[in-house]
């Protein structure tokens, strides 16, 4: 007679103990999470200052730190006499209303002529100040591309110029135009001259070592050129994007 056969009884398997530390994955979560919170903090931030005036940057900090305070006083662009506009994108950008963010005709030129030139657009420069560090390297470079077309699809073209004007550093411890006309005319920028809101943008690019209300050689025919500039970018039209 056949033996019956008992059923077979699964074995029950112990839940898995928890593993202590974190896995690859686990970073690379958390990573991704941090990540998406700080664009999202930053892309906040780009909302809000189209509407609000950024109080200060991280450069404008740092040289507080190291010249014990700053001179800087907002003013908005109506109340800036339209040459100075002018002047600036004549100077450090003349195809800002034809781009949208990255002038890639500066770029190929800066390419051709190697590291003496540069290529970076007045929405690049905005980025960088407003949002970013100073200084040349590759991870800022990345971020300042990254941000700049979405700056240029937030913000209007006057806007961008607007921040521009009142968040360059225009001399030691010296930003925006208003600041640089009280330092170097004692005037308020809405009664500058033409030739002095050329000097003041010709200063830009070196504003630590040069001297609006004491130019040099070089700097009075930089400023003339500027003024040239500014004239045909308002007769051709290259003015019309953040001008009334």
């Amino acid at each position: 007679m056949a033996k019956s056969r008992k059923p077979a009884t699964r074995s029950k398997r112990k839940p898995a103990a928890k593993r202590d530390g974190f896995t690859l994955r686990d970073i690379l979560r958390w990573s991704g999470r941090g990540l998406a919170a700080l664009a999202g903090v930053w892309f906040f931030f780009v909302l809000l200052f189209t509407v609000v005036n950024p109080v200060f940057t991280p450069y404008m900090i740092a040289e507080s730190w190291r010249h014990g305070g700053i001179s800087r006083d907002w003013v908005a662009i109506e109340d800036v006499t339209p040459g100075m506009a002018r002047a600036v994108v004549a100077a450090e950008d003349a195809n800002f209303c034809l781009h949208w963010g990255f002038d890639i005709r500066a770029i190929r030129a800066a390419l051709d002529e190697g590291a003496g030139r540069g290529a970076s657009t007045l929405t690049q420069q905005v980025v960088k100040n407003v949002f970013l560090w100073q200084g040349r390297s590759w991870p800022r470079k990345a971020l300042e591309a990254l941000m700049t077309p979405v700056v240029e699809l937030i913000w209007s073209k006057r806007r961008i110029v607007e921040v521009y004007l009142n968040v360059a550093e225009t001399g030691k411890g010296v930003f925006g135009v208003e600041a640089a006309a009280q330092a170097y005319f004692e005037k308020p920028a809405s009664a500058l001259s033409a030739t002095q809101a050329a000097l003041i943008a010709a200063a830009l690019p070196d504003p630590k070592g040069r001297n609006p209300a004491r130019p040099s050689g070089f700097l009075r025919q930089k400023a003339a050129q500027i003024t040239d500039g500014a004239a045909t970018i308002r007769a051709d039209g290259r003015a019309a994007c953040f001008e009334d």
